[in-house]
């Protein structure tokens, strides 16, 4: 439950201003069909964090108990760093062509592509690493993006005005840094 609970967070807060949100934002306004971009944005995620996901237990498997203490602390830190860095939605990914595959298939393989390497599936191959627990992290994570994404589909703008971008980056920030030194020195 705790690496549920805890990847659900730290997600649900990383994903705060990060490109998949403003692709939410980009997709809401073009489509204004918010049910089929919202299951897009679901199937997407749950794929792309299976993966991570799998790869984070893979990780564990392969490496022992004291180089992964090391990589994860110092790969932690790293996001930590990451994090206050802000995101900006790729030309690219904000002018979605959707009209061959509808608005659920457009929703669906632009945020697959718009995760991949991203900071949050970064943090899925992490936390699985960490907590030892594939399908709790991959089903947190999926909700923590589901969370930071689907009222943006369902509210727009209105949400980005009330809450500061920055404070939650730095907040997400100390989360990463505190998980990092926890694992080097816990």
């Amino acid at each position: 439950m705790e690496a549920f609970l805890f990847s659900t967070g730290l997600v649900a807060l990383a994903e705060m201003g990060d490109k998949t949100q403003l692709l939410s934002l980009v997709l809401a306004a073009r489509f204004r069909k918010p049910w089929p971009i919202v299951w897009g944005i679901f199937v997407a995620t749950l794929f792309n964090h299976a993966l991570a996901g799998a790869v984070g237990a893979v990780v564990t498997d392969w490496l022992g108990p004291q180089v992964l203490r090391w990589v994860l602390g110092g790969s932690f830190i790293l996001m930590a760093v990451w994090m206050l860095i802000p995101d900006q939605l790729d030309e690219e990914e904000a002018t979605p062509q959707g009209a061959r595959w509808g608005v659920f298939g457009t929703t669906l393989i632009a945020f697959f592509l718009a995760e991949m390497g991203d900071k949050t599936q970064i943090a899925t191959v992490m936390l699985a690493a960490r907590f030892d627990a594939w399908a709790a992290v991959v089903a947190g994570t999926t909700l923590g993006m589901m969370l930071a994404n689907a009222p943006v589909v369902w509210l727009g703008e209105r949400i980005t005005r009330r809450i500061p971008i920055r404070t939650i980056h730095v907040v997400s920030a100390v989360l990463f840094l505190l998980l990092g030194l926890a694992a080097l020195f816990g």
